[in-house]
């Protein structure tokens, strides 16, 4: 085979390949945004393990020194444990030992049609979470619907909770303003309506990446809506249990969440009375993620005092 030869099927290697990457982002671009997701995690050091939870198998990351002080993270709702890929590094590089479980129904984690998806039932998952991985006391943060799950662990199990950390939490008791069906669009102008209320000035979504949203939330919306409809109930808000909060909480809030309002933030920094209110300006609900910069110093001086 002479070199051109052999340069001319590199070439044609080379096409292939990017044309079949190309095709594989074309159809399923979310598969490709949590590849990376996945990659990013794996540079910061993080670890991907699983673990059997009240008999759910559980994926979750760790990452950090062993021996730091161990902090646990929980997402929201349709979120996932890479969520916290921009502020669990900053924690993990000030040397505290940082674990990113997926909830039940959501992530890497079973999705067993027999678990309501409540929130204290979610709660009652964390804290099996800790006794599966030997954790007797964390710092325990939770963002959205996650805030409102480890509210209630903090509340039922307060000697787990050295500190609590609330994240553009729910759980109070109020109906939220907006569509909550969203949170499971059916249309790619449902995508872009929830894009508008989750960050100000939101990207434009592609329509083949709305298209593989819609079909994702096809295959697994009915763990936000079960979700969803046990919150929207209103049983299980946490308006009575905050003011019996003892250890010292954090609030962090963006100044333009409209999924959950600023002023929801300020009354559970009125109900605790120990608690710390830090507003990000310019942030909205995904604050954690796209405001990590911000959010990261924060939160670490609060774990350090």
């Amino acid at each position: 085979m002479t070199r051109s030869t052999k340069l001319k099927w590199l070439g044609g290697l080379l096409l292939t390949l990017a044309l079949s990457i190309g095709i594989g982002f074309w159809v399923r671009p979310l598969s490709f945004y949590q590849g990376f997701s996945e990659l990013h995690m794996w540079r910061e050091g993080a670890q991907s393990n699983f673990t059997s939870v009240g008999g759910i198998r559980v994926h979750y990351y760790v990452m950090g020194p062993t021996t730091g002080p161990s902090v646990v993270l929980v997402h929201g709702l349709g979120g996932r444990s890479e969520n916290w890929q921009d502020l669990a590094p900053m924690l993990a590089k000030a040397g505290f030992r940082v674990y990113l479980p997926d909830l039940p129904g959501f992530g890497l984690s079973e999705r067993p049609t027999g678990f309501s998806y409540s929130v204290p039932d979610q709660a009652a998952i964390v804290v099996d979470f800790l006794d599966a991985s030997g954790l007797t006391q964390v710092d325990l943060g939770g963002w959205s619907m996650g805030g409102w799950i480890v509210q209630r662990v903090a509340y039922d199990h307060p000697e787990r909770v050295r500190r609590l950390m609330l994240f553009d939490s729910a759980g109070i008791n109020e109906k939220p303003a907006w569509n909550t069906a969203l949170f499971v669009p059916t249309t790619a102008a449902d995508v872009t309506e929830l894009d508008v209320l989750l960050m100000p000035r939101p990207p434009v979504v592609p329509d083949f990446v709305a298209r593989d949203i819609l079909r994702s939330t096809q295959r697994n919306g009915w763990v936000v809506r079960r979700a969803l409809d046990s919150m929207l109930q209103g049983h299980d808000t946490t308006d009575d249990l905050l003011p019996r909060l003892k250890m010292p909480v954090l609030i962090v809030w963006g100044s333009e969440d409209h999924i959950t309002p600023l002023h929801q933030g300020k009354r559970m920094h009125q109900l605790v009375p120990q608690s710390r209110l830090d507003v990000i300006q310019g942030c909205g609900h995904l604050a954690p993620g796209q405001c990590a910069p911000q959010i990261g110093p924060k939160v670490v001086e609060f774990l350090k005092e």
